[in-house]
């Protein structure tokens, strides 16, 4: 059992990275991934307590949100080397964007009358404004005023087309492929009808116009999903000739570190390690292969 898909407290997760893997190891998995958002910073924690796991494999990840169609598509980025410097400079230029989104909720929220301080609780143990998100200022206005949870909050303030929600500048998918490739990953759809109707189409045009620019695979087996999602997107994953992946979305206190199905073991991943050699296109076709071998089976 694996889980490809989670988050730390080095972006929306509550979990310190260096305790997701003790998490993992106790639910029984076998390998995980991190994938915060836009960020690598917490990989090097969440290695080093991996080394204490000798049945974990980690694998280092992050989740990379761009845009198609004039909607947000999260891609996930696995096996990829934290150090590279094409990706970091990548991410660099998205966290400057977080930041000039944050500034802008700020000013929204207090213009709307619910004025949030910039050392609020829920925002003090982030070094800089790049790793804030919605949740935390969801998070913040639950305390400060009237609302009865976060998803309220989202439904009123922060949720798309409401007042104090602000659009960031996504890149296109194609330039997050190329940055997750130069550091030898493995690009990965995540969720790709999450919260979404009626999407079908839409995933077989962007895996008809992506997958020749690289994506390696599609997020099949997700927290959120029924058979009907999973049996769709495992077939159109294989019309595509591409390989399934799967995990929790795992971010803390309010989830949880799921099974979502059985795989053996990775045999080609080395325990405690998260780096990986540089790929070359025809390389990076081999490994979906492999990895497309130790993913959720259905």
């Amino acid at each position: 059992m694996i889980d490809l898909h989670t988050h730390s407290r080095a972006s929306d997760g509550t979990t310190p990275p260096e305790m997701l893997p003790a998490l993992a190891a106790g639910a029984g998995l076998h390998a995980v991934a991190l994938t915060d958002h836009d960020t690598t910073t917490g990989i090097a924690a969440f290695c080093d307590a991996a080394k204490e796991f000798p049945s974990l494999t980690a694998i280092s990840g992050v989740e990379i949100s761009t845009e198609y169609a004039a909607k947000e598509i999260h891609l996930v980025g696995l096996f990829i080397d934290p150090e590279n410097k094409t990706l970091f400079d990548f991410l660099a230029r998205q966290r400057v964007e977080r930041i000039r989104r944050n500034e802008m909720i700020f000013r929204k929220l207090a213009s709307l009358g619910y004025p949030v301080p910039e050392n609020a609780p829920e925002f003090s143990r982030f070094s800089d404004a790049s790793s804030l998100g919605r949740p935390h200022f969801a998070a913040a206005l639950c305390r400060l005023y009237d609302f009865s949870d976060m998803q309220e909050v989202f439904r009123k303030l922060l949720g798309h087309g409401r007042p104090a929600y602000v659009r960031r500048k996504l890149p296109d998918p194609a330039e997050a492929i190329a940055a997750i490739h130069a550091s030898g990953g493995v690009a990965v759809w995540a969720h790709p009808v999450y919260r979404q109707r009626n999407e079908w189409a839409l995933v077989r045009r962007f895996c008809k116009k992506f997958v020749p620019k690289g994506l390696d695979a599609l997020e099949c087996f997700y927290s959120l999903f029924g058979p009907p999602e999973t049996e769709m997107l495992t077939s159109i994953a294989h019309d595509f000739g591409i390989a399934r992946s799967g995990g929790s979305d795992f971010h803390g206190e309010n989830s949880n570190v799921r099974r979502n199905g059985q795989t053996r073991r990775p045999r080609r991943i080395a325990r405690g390690t998260c780096r990986t050699p540089p790929l070359t296109r025809k390389s990076r076709r081999l490994q979906a292969r492999l990895f497309s071998s130790i993913l959720y089976k259905t």
